[in-house]
Protein backbone atom coordinates (compact mmCIF):
# COMPACT_ATOMS: atom_id res chain seq x y z
CA UNK A 1 0.00 0.00 0.00
CA UNK A 2 1.09 3.86 -0.36
CA UNK A 3 1.65 6.37 1.77
CA UNK A 4 0.83 10.27 1.92
CA UNK A 5 1.49 13.21 3.35
CA UNK A 6 -0.68 16.85 3.17
CA UNK A 7 0.92 19.87 4.65
CA UNK A 8 -1.73 23.19 4.89
CA UNK A 9 -0.56 26.14 6.46
CA UNK A 10 -0.77 30.23 7.07
CA UNK A 11 2.46 30.46 5.46
CA UNK A 12 4.59 28.87 3.03
CA UNK A 13 7.20 25.51 4.23
CA UNK A 14 10.85 24.42 2.78
CA UNK A 15 9.39 21.30 1.13
CA UNK A 16 12.43 19.17 3.05
CA UNK A 17 11.02 19.84 6.70
CA UNK A 18 8.06 17.61 5.25
CA UNK A 19 9.37 15.11 2.73
CA UNK A 20 13.58 14.44 3.68
CA UNK A 21 14.44 15.62 6.89
CA UNK A 22 12.44 14.35 9.95
CA UNK A 23 13.43 11.03 10.98
CA UNK A 24 9.95 9.30 10.08
CA UNK A 25 9.50 11.04 7.01
CA UNK A 26 7.49 10.07 3.98
CA UNK A 27 10.46 9.55 2.39
CA UNK A 28 11.76 7.28 5.58
CA UNK A 29 8.56 5.67 5.33
CA UNK A 30 8.88 4.42 1.80
CA UNK A 31 11.77 1.62 2.96
CA UNK A 32 11.07 1.74 6.63
CA UNK A 33 7.12 1.87 7.43
CA UNK A 34 6.44 1.30 11.31
CA UNK A 35 3.29 0.55 10.68
CA UNK A 36 3.35 -2.04 7.84
CA UNK A 37 2.63 -5.62 8.26
CA UNK A 38 3.15 -7.05 4.86
CA UNK A 39 6.68 -8.34 4.71
CA UNK A 40 5.82 -9.96 1.06
CA UNK A 41 5.99 -5.94 0.18
CA UNK A 42 8.24 -3.95 2.68
CA UNK A 43 9.06 -1.26 0.25
CA UNK A 44 7.31 1.56 -1.25
CA UNK A 45 9.56 1.61 -4.43
CA UNK A 46 6.85 2.06 -7.19
CA UNK A 47 7.50 5.88 -7.70
CA UNK A 48 6.66 8.43 -5.87
CA UNK A 49 5.16 12.30 -6.59
CA UNK A 50 4.86 15.86 -4.82
CA UNK A 51 2.46 18.37 -5.76
CA UNK A 52 2.61 21.64 -4.50
CA UNK A 53 0.63 25.44 -5.20
CA UNK A 54 3.23 28.52 -5.61
CA UNK A 55 1.93 31.87 -5.57
CA UNK A 56 -0.58 33.23 -7.84
CA UNK A 57 2.07 35.38 -9.42
CA UNK A 58 5.07 36.32 -9.64
CA UNK A 59 8.55 38.67 -10.82
CA UNK A 60 10.65 37.55 -13.57
CA UNK A 61 13.21 39.62 -15.53
CA UNK A 62 13.60 41.99 -12.26
CA UNK A 63 17.11 43.25 -12.30
CA UNK A 64 18.81 46.60 -10.31
CA UNK A 65 19.76 49.65 -12.19
CA UNK A 66 21.99 51.58 -10.19
CA UNK A 67 22.37 55.40 -11.61
CA UNK A 68 23.12 58.66 -10.66
CA UNK A 69 20.98 61.53 -9.30
CA UNK A 70 23.14 64.32 -8.45
CA UNK A 71 25.18 63.33 -5.16
CA UNK A 72 23.01 60.51 -4.26
CA UNK A 73 22.45 57.03 -5.78
CA UNK A 74 19.43 54.95 -6.18
CA UNK A 75 18.42 51.62 -7.23
CA UNK A 76 15.54 50.81 -9.29
CA UNK A 77 13.95 47.51 -10.38
CA UNK A 78 12.23 46.44 -13.14
CA UNK A 79 9.64 44.25 -12.91
CA UNK A 80 7.72 41.62 -15.53
CA UNK A 81 4.83 40.49 -13.74
CA UNK A 82 4.06 36.93 -14.72
CA UNK A 83 0.47 34.99 -13.90
CA UNK A 84 1.84 31.44 -12.84
CA UNK A 85 -2.21 30.31 -12.57
CA UNK A 86 -3.81 28.32 -9.67
CA UNK A 87 -2.32 25.02 -10.86
CA UNK A 88 -0.26 23.15 -8.61
CA UNK A 89 3.23 22.23 -9.28
CA UNK A 90 3.50 18.32 -9.91
CA UNK A 91 6.81 16.37 -9.76
CA UNK A 92 6.71 13.35 -10.37
CA UNK A 93 9.26 9.93 -10.91
CA UNK A 94 9.32 5.74 -10.95
CA UNK A 95 12.84 6.30 -9.04
CA UNK A 96 12.56 5.03 -5.88
CA UNK A 97 11.76 8.26 -3.21
CA UNK A 98 15.26 7.54 -0.97
CA UNK A 99 17.38 7.28 -3.86
CA UNK A 100 16.08 10.40 -5.78
CA UNK A 101 18.68 13.07 -5.78
CA UNK A 102 16.45 15.71 -7.58
CA UNK A 103 13.61 14.96 -4.78
CA UNK A 104 16.43 16.26 -2.19
CA UNK A 105 17.90 19.21 -4.39
CA UNK A 106 13.82 20.17 -4.89
CA UNK A 107 12.61 19.82 -1.28
CA UNK A 108 15.96 21.91 0.08
CA UNK A 109 14.63 25.22 -2.58
CA UNK A 110 11.08 24.85 -2.60
CA UNK A 111 8.48 26.52 -0.19
CA UNK A 112 4.36 26.41 -0.41
CA UNK A 113 1.66 26.31 1.81
CA UNK A 114 0.30 23.56 0.76
CA UNK A 115 1.54 20.39 0.11
CA UNK A 116 0.53 17.17 -1.11
CA UNK A 117 3.05 14.37 -1.13
CA UNK A 118 2.95 10.38 -2.17
CA UNK A 119 5.11 7.11 -2.23
CA UNK A 120 3.46 4.76 -4.11
CA UNK A 121 3.07 0.65 -3.97
CA UNK A 122 1.19 -0.31 -6.91
CA UNK A 123 -1.95 -2.82 -6.59
CA UNK A 124 -3.13 -1.75 -9.55
CA UNK A 125 -1.21 -0.16 -13.00
CA UNK A 126 2.67 -0.65 -13.97
CA UNK A 127 5.03 1.33 -12.92
CA UNK A 128 5.20 4.50 -14.82
CA UNK A 129 5.18 8.17 -14.26
CA UNK A 130 2.00 8.42 -15.68
CA UNK A 131 0.61 6.31 -12.68
CA UNK A 132 2.00 8.37 -9.71
CA UNK A 133 0.25 10.43 -7.62
CA UNK A 134 -0.67 13.40 -7.32
CA UNK A 135 -3.26 13.60 -10.22
CA UNK A 136 -4.16 17.37 -10.82
CA UNK A 137 -6.96 18.84 -13.27
CA UNK A 138 -6.90 22.27 -13.56
CA UNK A 139 -6.32 23.38 -9.68
CA UNK A 140 -7.76 20.31 -8.24
CA UNK A 141 -5.19 17.63 -7.21
CA UNK A 142 -5.73 14.52 -5.87
CA UNK A 143 -4.12 11.01 -3.93
CA UNK A 144 -5.45 7.81 -2.97
CA UNK A 145 -4.20 5.09 -0.39
CA UNK A 146 -6.03 1.91 -0.63
CA UNK A 147 -8.03 -0.06 -3.56
CA UNK A 148 -10.99 -0.20 -5.08
CA UNK A 149 -12.33 -3.55 -4.45
CA UNK A 150 -13.65 -5.92 -7.23
CA UNK A 151 -11.73 -3.61 -9.59
CA UNK A 152 -11.02 -6.60 -12.51
CA UNK A 153 -14.46 -8.34 -11.57
CA UNK A 154 -16.59 -5.90 -14.05
CA UNK A 155 -16.05 -2.82 -11.29
CA UNK A 156 -13.70 -0.71 -13.52
CA UNK A 157 -15.97 -1.66 -16.77
CA UNK A 158 -19.15 0.00 -15.06
CA UNK A 159 -17.24 2.81 -13.64
CA UNK A 160 -15.33 3.68 -16.79
CA UNK A 161 -19.08 3.72 -18.71
CA UNK A 162 -20.43 5.83 -16.19
CA UNK A 163 -17.85 9.20 -16.54
CA UNK A 164 -19.07 11.59 -19.10
CA UNK A 165 -16.62 11.35 -21.84
CA UNK A 166 -14.47 14.77 -20.89
CA UNK A 167 -13.62 13.22 -17.63
CA UNK A 168 -13.07 9.87 -19.47
CA UNK A 169 -10.00 11.02 -21.50
CA UNK A 170 -8.96 12.84 -18.14
CA UNK A 171 -7.60 9.46 -17.16
CA UNK A 172 -3.55 8.89 -18.81
CA UNK A 173 -2.60 6.13 -16.59
CA UNK A 174 -3.84 2.83 -15.93
CA UNK A 175 -4.75 2.77 -12.25
CA UNK A 176 -7.75 2.18 -10.18
CA UNK A 177 -6.85 5.85 -8.10
CA UNK A 178 -7.18 8.20 -11.50
CA UNK A 179 -9.95 6.63 -12.72
CA UNK A 180 -11.34 7.58 -9.04
CA UNK A 181 -10.09 11.18 -9.27
CA UNK A 182 -11.95 11.18 -13.07
CA UNK A 183 -15.24 9.97 -10.81
CA UNK A 184 -14.58 12.73 -8.53
CA UNK A 185 -14.82 15.30 -11.22
CA UNK A 186 -17.60 13.78 -13.00
CA UNK A 187 -19.60 13.66 -9.77
CA UNK A 188 -18.37 17.81 -8.66
CA UNK A 189 -19.94 18.94 -11.81
CA UNK A 190 -23.41 16.22 -11.69
CA UNK A 191 -24.02 16.76 -8.26
CA UNK A 192 -21.75 19.45 -7.23
CA UNK A 193 -23.50 21.82 -9.35
CA UNK A 194 -20.11 23.35 -10.78
CA UNK A 195 -17.95 22.95 -14.04
CA UNK A 196 -14.53 21.81 -12.64
CA UNK A 197 -12.76 23.24 -15.72
CA UNK A 198 -14.43 26.59 -14.37
CA UNK A 199 -12.05 29.19 -14.02
CA UNK A 200 -13.05 31.35 -11.46
CA UNK A 201 -13.85 28.75 -9.13
CA UNK A 202 -10.27 27.51 -10.20
CA UNK A 203 -9.04 30.81 -9.22
CA UNK A 204 -11.22 31.25 -5.94
CA UNK A 205 -12.12 27.86 -5.31
CA UNK A 206 -14.82 25.43 -5.32
CA UNK A 207 -15.45 25.57 -1.86
CA UNK A 208 -14.72 22.89 1.27
CA UNK A 209 -18.83 22.08 1.54
CA UNK A 210 -19.27 21.63 -2.47
CA UNK A 211 -15.60 19.61 -2.68
CA UNK A 212 -17.12 17.72 0.60
CA UNK A 213 -20.29 16.91 -1.37
CA UNK A 214 -18.32 15.33 -4.45
CA UNK A 215 -15.93 13.16 -2.31
CA UNK A 216 -19.02 11.72 -0.45
CA UNK A 217 -20.92 10.84 -3.87
CA UNK A 218 -17.69 9.55 -5.06
CA UNK A 219 -17.66 6.94 -2.41
CA UNK A 220 -21.30 6.20 -2.87
CA UNK A 221 -20.82 5.86 -6.68
CA UNK A 222 -17.90 3.19 -6.31
CA UNK A 223 -19.70 1.27 -3.30
CA UNK A 224 -22.67 1.06 -5.94
CA UNK A 225 -20.84 -0.34 -8.61
CA UNK A 226 -19.71 -2.94 -6.22
CA UNK A 227 -23.44 -3.45 -4.92
CA UNK A 228 -24.17 -4.50 -8.52
CA UNK A 229 -21.97 -7.19 -9.07
CA UNK A 230 -23.46 -10.65 -9.41
CA UNK A 231 -24.23 -11.97 -6.02
CA UNK A 232 -21.84 -14.93 -7.18
CA UNK A 233 -18.81 -12.84 -7.40
CA UNK A 234 -19.40 -10.28 -4.01
CA UNK A 235 -19.55 -13.59 -2.57
CA UNK A 236 -16.84 -15.59 -4.09
CA UNK A 237 -14.28 -12.89 -4.39
CA UNK A 238 -13.09 -10.13 -1.95
CA UNK A 239 -14.59 -6.84 -3.00
CA UNK A 240 -13.92 -4.52 -0.11
CA UNK A 241 -12.15 -1.16 -0.65
CA UNK A 242 -9.98 0.98 1.14
CA UNK A 243 -10.69 4.30 -0.21
CA UNK A 244 -7.89 7.36 1.62
CA UNK A 245 -8.72 9.55 -0.71
CA UNK A 246 -7.74 13.02 -0.57
CA UNK A 247 -8.67 16.15 -2.62
CA UNK A 248 -8.05 19.78 -2.77
CA UNK A 249 -8.22 22.87 -4.60
CA UNK A 250 -5.63 25.21 -3.26
CA UNK A 251 -7.76 26.51 -0.83
CA UNK A 252 -9.34 24.08 1.01
CA UNK A 253 -8.45 20.22 1.82
CA UNK A 254 -10.63 17.47 2.29
CA UNK A 255 -9.86 13.39 2.63
CA UNK A 256 -11.54 9.81 3.71
CA UNK A 257 -10.67 7.35 5.91
CA UNK A 258 -12.77 4.80 4.90
CA UNK A 259 -13.18 0.71 4.48
CA UNK A 260 -16.23 -0.64 2.85
CA UNK A 261 -16.93 -2.81 5.72
CA UNK A 262 -18.80 -2.69 8.93
CA UNK A 263 -16.61 -4.85 11.25
CA UNK A 264 -13.34 -4.33 9.73
CA UNK A 265 -10.70 -1.44 9.99
CA UNK A 266 -9.45 1.11 7.52
CA UNK A 267 -6.26 2.30 6.62
CA UNK A 268 -4.14 4.33 8.97
CA UNK A 269 -4.42 8.24 8.85
CA UNK A 270 -3.75 10.79 11.47
CA UNK A 271 -3.66 14.51 11.59
CA UNK A 272 -1.56 17.38 13.75
CA UNK A 273 -2.36 20.72 14.42
CA UNK A 274 -0.17 23.58 16.10
CA UNK A 275 1.47 26.90 15.62
CA UNK A 276 4.90 25.96 14.27
CA UNK A 277 6.53 22.95 13.31
CA UNK A 278 9.92 22.92 14.07
CA UNK A 279 13.45 20.79 13.92
CA UNK A 280 14.56 20.07 17.53
CA UNK A 281 18.06 20.84 19.05
CA UNK A 282 20.75 17.55 17.95
CA UNK A 283 22.86 15.82 20.03
CA UNK A 284 25.22 19.04 19.83
CA UNK A 285 22.47 21.27 21.12
CA UNK A 286 22.01 23.18 17.65
CA UNK A 287 18.59 23.96 16.77
CA UNK A 288 17.64 24.35 13.26
CA UNK A 289 20.93 23.12 11.70
CA UNK A 290 20.36 21.75 8.50
CA UNK A 291 19.82 17.84 9.05
CA UNK A 292 21.22 15.10 6.69
CA UNK A 293 17.84 12.97 4.78
CA UNK A 294 15.91 11.37 7.78
CA UNK A 295 18.09 12.78 10.65
CA UNK A 296 16.08 15.70 11.91
CA UNK A 297 13.60 15.53 15.01
CA UNK A 298 10.72 17.90 14.66
CA UNK A 299 7.82 18.61 16.84
CA UNK A 300 4.57 20.10 16.45
CA UNK A 301 4.21 23.29 18.85
CA UNK A 302 1.19 24.46 20.20
CA UNK A 303 1.71 27.82 21.56
CA UNK A 304 -2.24 29.06 21.23
CA UNK A 305 -5.68 26.99 20.14
CA UNK A 306 -4.75 28.28 16.67
CA UNK A 307 -3.92 25.64 14.16
CA UNK A 308 -1.23 27.36 12.05
CA UNK A 309 0.08 24.63 10.85
CA UNK A 310 -2.05 21.21 9.53
CA UNK A 311 -0.86 17.59 8.73
CA UNK A 312 -2.42 14.87 7.43
CA UNK A 313 -0.25 11.58 6.96
CA UNK A 314 -0.90 7.93 6.15
CA UNK A 315 1.78 7.54 9.37
CA UNK A 316 2.75 9.91 11.86
CA UNK A 317 6.34 12.20 10.89
CA UNK A 318 7.63 11.76 14.62
CA UNK A 319 7.76 9.53 17.59
CA UNK A 320 5.94 12.75 19.83
CA UNK A 321 2.60 10.41 19.60
CA UNK A 322 1.16 13.41 21.95
CA UNK A 323 1.36 15.49 18.36
CA UNK A 324 -0.97 13.14 16.32
CA UNK A 325 -4.43 12.00 16.66
CA UNK A 326 -5.99 8.97 14.77
CA UNK A 327 -8.88 10.24 12.52
CA UNK A 328 -11.86 7.87 12.94
CA UNK A 329 -13.11 5.02 10.87
CA UNK A 330 -15.14 6.06 8.02
CA UNK A 331 -14.93 9.68 7.98
CA UNK A 332 -14.35 13.01 6.08
CA UNK A 333 -11.67 15.48 7.25
CA UNK A 334 -12.07 18.92 5.99
CA UNK A 335 -9.18 21.66 6.32
CA UNK A 336 -11.06 25.01 5.35
CA UNK A 337 -9.58 28.03 6.70
CA UNK A 338 -6.86 26.30 9.21
CA UNK A 339 -10.08 24.64 10.93
CA UNK A 340 -10.18 21.09 10.92
CA UNK A 341 -13.53 19.34 10.48
CA UNK A 342 -14.06 15.99 10.79
CA UNK A 343 -17.89 14.39 9.57
CA UNK A 344 -18.95 10.63 9.79
CA UNK A 345 -19.63 9.35 6.73
CA UNK A 346 -23.20 7.83 7.18
CA UNK A 347 -23.87 5.03 4.67
CA UNK A 348 -24.62 0.89 5.14
CA UNK A 349 -21.19 0.90 6.31
CA UNK A 350 -21.05 3.04 9.10
CA UNK A 351 -20.56 1.46 12.72
CA UNK A 352 -22.77 3.50 15.22
CA UNK A 353 -21.40 1.04 18.28
CA UNK A 354 -18.41 3.15 19.63
CA UNK A 355 -17.40 0.20 21.38
CA UNK A 356 -17.20 -2.03 18.60
CA UNK A 357 -13.70 -2.86 17.77
CA UNK A 358 -12.35 -3.64 13.80
CA UNK A 359 -10.76 -6.31 12.75
CA UNK A 360 -7.59 -5.41 11.26
CA UNK A 361 -6.96 -8.68 9.08
CA UNK A 362 -8.09 -7.01 6.36
CA UNK A 363 -6.23 -4.11 6.30
CA UNK A 364 -3.04 -6.00 7.62
CA UNK A 365 -3.57 -8.47 4.40
CA UNK A 366 -3.29 -5.23 2.42
CA UNK A 367 0.11 -4.15 4.38
CA UNK A 368 -2.11 -1.46 6.41
CA UNK A 369 -2.62 -1.67 10.05
CA UNK A 370 -3.84 0.93 12.69
CA UNK A 371 -1.30 0.03 15.42
CA UNK A 372 -0.92 3.42 16.18
CA UNK A 373 0.24 2.92 19.41
CA UNK A 374 -1.13 6.25 20.46
CA UNK A 375 -2.52 6.61 24.36
CA UNK A 376 -6.12 6.95 24.88
CA UNK A 377 -5.78 10.48 26.11
CA UNK A 378 -4.55 11.23 22.54
CA UNK A 379 -7.73 9.75 20.62
CA UNK A 380 -10.03 11.78 18.59
CA UNK A 381 -13.14 11.56 22.29
CA UNK A 382 -10.00 13.05 23.93
CA UNK A 383 -9.92 16.08 21.03
CA UNK A 384 -13.39 16.43 20.94
CA UNK A 385 -13.66 16.84 24.84
CA UNK A 386 -10.49 19.62 24.52
CA UNK A 387 -12.39 21.50 21.65
CA UNK A 388 -16.26 21.97 22.20
CA UNK A 389 -16.68 23.51 19.03
CA UNK A 390 -19.22 21.63 17.25
CA UNK A 391 -20.66 21.93 13.67
CA UNK A 392 -24.30 20.06 14.16
CA UNK A 393 -24.79 18.34 10.54
CA UNK A 394 -28.79 18.82 9.12
CA UNK A 395 -29.13 15.07 10.33
CA UNK A 396 -27.84 15.28 13.84
CA UNK A 397 -24.99 14.00 13.92
CA UNK A 398 -22.01 16.21 14.42
CA UNK A 399 -18.74 17.12 12.10
CA UNK A 400 -16.64 18.44 15.28
CA UNK A 401 -13.71 20.59 14.71
CA UNK A 402 -10.62 18.99 16.62
CA UNK A 403 -7.09 19.73 17.01
CA UNK A 404 -3.67 18.23 18.56
CA UNK A 405 -2.81 18.62 21.76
Amino acid sequence: MCRFLIYSGQSPILLSHLITSPTHSILTQSYDSRLRLDTTRPHNADGFGVGYYTAGSGRVNGRNRRRGSGSKEKDEQDDDIVDLGPEPCIFTSTIPAWNCRNLERLASKTVSPLIFAHVRASTEGALSDSNCHPFARGALMWMHNGGIGGWKLGVKRKLVSDVEDKWFNVVQGSTDSEWAFALFLDSLEKYGGVDPDDEAKQRDGFGHTVLRKAMLKTIERINSYISALSPEVREGEDVRSLLNFAITDGKSVVCTRYVSSQTDEAASLFFSSGTDWKPQPGKDGVVGAKPKVGKGEYKMERRDKGADIVLVASEPLTFERDNWVTVPTNSVLTIHNQNVLIHPILDEHYNATSSFKRSEQFAAAKGQTTGDGIAEKNSTKAAIARDKSVDHLANGVGAVAVGAA
